[in-house]
């Protein structure tokens, strides 16, 4: 069974579009069936998006998994000067993200399969609302592989619901050595902040 989280998303294209509407930001987003929660913004991502300090005015960010990409183009509205990594393994997502940016005119948005960020690049901050229904293994190896790519001072902000795992991410981050605390609950989710 193919998922949203899977390359090539099974489920037969069917467009679609969501409304964005946060204080400082009202954007209208393409999306498709086989993306994640593409009838609606998902409350999570709204919850991150609402709570969250600004992102840091330049330099590079990124938004994990960043399906037709509500975190990667507020980010991009909310820092201009900055270059937003949209990655996801899901190439419907990606080239969602792309049109509606391309739309929306915020041209720092990069949207890339997750293989196609140079190794060089580190983060200044991440956004991710994550995959967590890919299962613990795939889960912490996917924190772990961009986690580690935060540049020194830099910040990730992590959208998890209570039920469906957040304080036991909580914990293993910290076990993994990540300072690592809740910076704030709302609506059963809960924002982890995560610290280089």
């Amino acid at each position: 069974m193919a998922h949203y989280f899977s390359e090539q998303p099974g489920a037969a294209s069917r467009p679609g579009a969501v409304d964005l509407v946060l204080p400082d930001l009202h954007l209208r987003l393409e999306t498709d069936r086989g993306v994640f929660s593409p009838e609606r913004v998902d409350l999570g991502t709204r919850v991150l998006l609402e709570t969250v300090p600004p992102p840091p005015r330049e330099g590079d960010l990124l938004d994990l998994g960043c399906g037709y990409g509500p975190i990667a183009l507020t980010m991009a509205s909310r820092a201009p000067q900055a270059t937003v990594w949209a990655v996801d393994v899901n190439r419907r997502s990606v080239e969602l993200t792309e049109r509606n940016a391309r739309a929306a005119g915020l041209g720092g948005v990069r949207a890339v399969h997750a293989d196609e960020v140079p190794d060089e690049v580190t983060f200044q901050a991440i956004w991710s609302n994550p995959a967590i229904r890919i299962g613990k293994p795939a889960l912490h190896a996917m924190l772990t592989r961009w986690l580690s790519r935060l540049a020194p001072g830099g910040v990730a902000y992590l959208v998890v619901q209570k039920h469906l795992g957040s304080d036991s991410l909580q914990r293993w981050l910290g076990e993994q050595g990540w300072q690592v605390s809740r910076e704030t609950s709302r609506a059963a989710y809960r924002i982890l902040k995560v610290e280089a």
